[in-house]
């Protein structure tokens, strides 16, 4: 449990306030909303409903007459004015228990509701302080922590100088990463990254955890250096323009918000040649793989080593066969899985490397078709960036996790980025690497999705399996990969998993 006291002097306060307690919530959380008659709780919910949807113009009617309203935003939102009610057993009828099961509720005159009122996560009372109110708060279980982190959030905005900009949810991604929307007055949109670092996990190798295998982020370091080493490059990466990197907040240049997908969600075939281009000038350049984070923090480029491809793979047996053949694969199965792997890491020996940024893909590429050259696309999410094959990062453009890219799309993107390389590229060896890093990589993402559905909850992720299985079936047409292929096509992973 966690408690606060916040002076709000003015209505701006409150709904600064509004914006830090939303950015906390996760769907299941009730909010109590106590205090006089005129004490602000309208205010404040108000101000919370606003920030979950990102509209802080939002209509937000007082629910004093009607007892509730619902809100279909980010997640599901229900405001409850409990002050008419003339017992708690009305609470039944207001539907509480059912909006907790996939939302949030904003409950004002909570004491109203007795103990058929479920217990909040966060308490809010309001009093008179002066000219303006005090809001002291407890919080509870989860929410207590990330109450805290978001509180700690406003306080690193206070000390770069925008104690009273505005946030507002921008987008989470798979990992433990958020994002959020900084608008102060005077100054273009900003970006925050919520990044706290992240313990290590159990050692699963060698007496080592799966993310230090996989070369995986655990700090913000990696971003903010490979950040600066783009921009150096000549590229348009986020410029930091402040940073707190033991507790892993970042504010960063708005890049822009028009992706490489056109109006109807579909890869658009200029920007995806122009992104397949951009990686060509990626690839020419030569890399350090030591590169500044910091006056005395410096981070080195993991090398994505053959440990690394192959335990990523690893995840296709680990979660995506039993999903889809509902049993797991036998010793004999994963003794010539890993074997077949083998053979095409053998393969890689000879391709040409470069910084891969590893997440080279529509969601991560930002269009701006008022500049030119290099400076057209914007590139962010690149903190698991490693020093490995290029063409892993062709593959992750040309085949699109998040969205359907043709065959003539993917073969047009690749064209673009072989063009771009001039003359004298080797065209034959790409290709077989092109080939093989587009097996690895969608292998993977078939496990990765799986396990986000299995262990993390995220089910939302079981809807692009066909889509990556599709593509496999693509990467592993390369004459190279006829072993891996009758192997997969043993295993049925190509095939629709039964229903």
């Amino acid at each position: 449990m966690v408690d606060f006291r916040i002076e709000l002097p003015d209505p701006a306060a409150t709904d600064r306030l509004g914006d830090d307690i939303a950015a906390a919530l996760r769907p299941g959380d009730l909010v109590a909303l106590s205090g006089d008659l005129g004490a602000g709780k309208s205010a404040l919910a108000r101000a919370m409903i606003r920030a979950i949807a990102g509209d802080h113009a939002l209509e937000v009617p007082s629910p004093t007459f009607t007892l509730v309203q619902n809100y279909a935003l980010r997640f599901p939102v229900l405001h409850v004015d409990l002050y008419r009610i003339g017992s708690p057993d009305e609470l039944d009828e207001l539907g509480i228990d059912e909006a907790l099961k996939t939302g949030v509720a904003l409950v004002e005159w909570p004491d109203k509701g007795g103990t058929r009122l479920p217990a909040p996560a966060i308490a809010v009372a309001l009093s008179e302080s002066g000219a303006g109110r005090v809001a002291e708060i407890v919080a509870t279980g989860a929410a207590a922590a990330r109450l805290t982190r978001s509180l700690a959030i406003r306080d690193f905005l206070a000390e770069n100088g925008r104690a009273e900009a505005r946030r507002n949810f921008l987008v989470g991604d798979a990992s433990t990463r958020a994002y959020e929307t900084v608008r102060s007055v005077g100054e273009p949109p900003r970006v925050l990254m919520n990044a706290p670092k992240q313990p290590d996990g159990p050692p699963i190798r060698d007496g080592k955890p799966y993310s230090r295998i996989a070369k995986l982020a655990e700090s913000v370091v990696p971003f903010v250096a490979v950040a600066k080493a783009l921009k150096e490059a000549g590229l348009a990466a986020p410029e930091i323009l402040a940073q707190d990197l033991d507790a892993g907040l970042l504010l960063t240049e708005h890049l822009g918000s028009e992706g490489i997908l056109d109006t109807a969600g579909a890869p658009g075939r200029e920007r995806y040649e122009a992104a397949g281009a951009l990686l060509a000038t990626v690839h020419a350049h030569r890399w350090n793989a030591d590169m500044p984070a910091a006056p005395g923090v410096v981070h080195r480029v993991p090398d994505y080593d053959r440990e690394a491809m192959a335990i990523e793979t690893e995840l296709l047996v680990d979660w995506y066969v039993p999903y889809a053949l509902e049993r797991k694969a036998t010793e004999a199965e994963r003794a010539a899985y890993g074997a077949a792997w083998a053979q095409l890491f053998d393969r890689l020996e000879g391709a040409e490397r470069s910084l891969v940024l590893r997440d080279y893909h529509s969601p991560n590429l930002i269009w701006r078709a008022d500049r030119a050259a290099t400076d057209r696309l914007g590139i962010i999410d690149f903190q698991d960036a490693v020093m490995g094959p290029a063409a892993y990062d062709v593959a992750s453009l040309a085949m699109d996790a998040r969205v359907n890219v043709s065959p003539e799309v993917e073969a047009a993107t690749v064209a673009a980025y072989i063009a771009a390389r001039g003359e004298g590229f080797d065209r034959a060896g790409f290709a077989q690497a092109y080939a093989i890093m587009a097996a690895q990589r969608n292998s993977k993402i078939l496990g990765i999705f799986v396990r986000l559905n299995v262990r993390d909850g995220k089910p939302q992720y079981l809807k692009h399996l066909p889509r990556i299985r599709g593509y496999l079936r693509r990467a592993l047409a390369h004459p190279a990969l006829a072993e891996l292929k009758a192997l997969y096509e043993s295993l049925g992973v190509l095939s629709e998993p039964a229903a």
